[in-house]
């Protein structure tokens, strides 16, 4: 009988960009004050940070980003309402580089390589 050891799954901080977070604030504000839906940006908003908790959990579940293709699969993305959050997974930190709307093209998503 072999030993049996339980993997733990590997703890990541979570770090939230700059560029992010001003994307949240410009897609809310955008649904709060030109759209008039102030109720419906905060659930956008709420949305948003349930999906990016997701990602802290249990990073490796979301699809690689097809947009910056690297051997290591490190650049990812998450599907969030119309949304994608794309995202970097490092040693151990998981970097949250931004928010896009899902029609964008693919160059906004390729720049995002770029945020620190």
């Amino acid at each position: 009988m072999g030993s049996t050891k339980e993997k733990t799954p590997k703890a990541y901080s979570l770090r939230i960009t700059e560029n992010a977070l001003q994307n949240i604030d410009d897609i809310t504000g955008y649904i709060a004050y030109i759209k008039h839906q102030p109720l419906n940006a905060i659930r956008v908003g709420d949305k948003i940070f349930e999906t990016i908790d997701r990602i802290e959990l249990n990073p490796l579940a979301f699809r690689e980003c097809e947009e910056i293709p690297t051997k290591t699969k490190m650049y990812r993305k998450a599907v969030c309402m119309s949304w994608l959050i794309i995202y970097k997974i490092k040693a151990s930190e998981i970097v949250i580089l931004g928010i896009i709307h899902a029609s964008r093209r693919a160059s906004k998503i390729r720049k995002l390589r770029k945020v620190k």
